[in-house]
């Protein structure tokens, strides 16, 4: 399918009644999605190449369409931390008071026992001690803000 192809498969969309098409072949995948009553000057065109032929057709420049090939960002491998979660429902706090130093900062080494922050149920201040050992990479609430129980607080990587 050429780009002038795609142009004026855009065109009839676009005069149309239509607010999507998908069309899908061996080669080539193309969505067409027109948003709201009040419609963008030109629908959005995503086209998906296999061949590399193709996808130096596609790589040009279509008039008043957006062309893109079709990728997924890499996501991190989480499949080796251990989670600490909520074991109540509250208000999250990383310290004692807002001058106080927080309890664990990301890259601190815990063990078990240490108290890694305060959850705050009914006037109650409760400290959450961690129950393994290990590394904190990530703190996954931002202070002063309500959890869940067994929402995911913090990730460790264990020692």
């Amino acid at each position: 399918m050429s780009t002038q192809d795609i142009q004026q498969l855009i065109d009839f969309i676009s005069q149309s009644g239509l607010d999507e098409v998908n069309i899908e072949t061996t080669d080539l995948k193309i969505s067409v999605k027109r948003y709201g009553q009040n419609p963008p000057s030109a629908p959005v065109a995503m086209a998906a190449p296999v061949t590399p032929a193709l996808q130096m057709q596609a790589s040009t420049p279509v008039p008043a369409a957006s062309t893109q090939v079709a990728a997924s960002p890499p996501k991190a491998d989480t499949s080796n931390y251990i989670t600490i979660k909520s074991p109540m429902i509250g208000t999250f706090y990383r310290s004692v008071n807002p001058e106080s130093p927080m309890f664990v900062e990301v890259g601190d080494s815990i063990s078990e026992g240490k108290v890694v922050c305060i959850i705050e149920a009914m006037k109650l201040f409760n400290e959450i001690e961690s129950e393994i050992s290990g590394r904190i990479v990530k703190i996954l609430v931002e202070n002063a803000t309500p959890v869940e129980y067994d929402q995911p607080l913090f990730l460790v990587e264990p020692i």
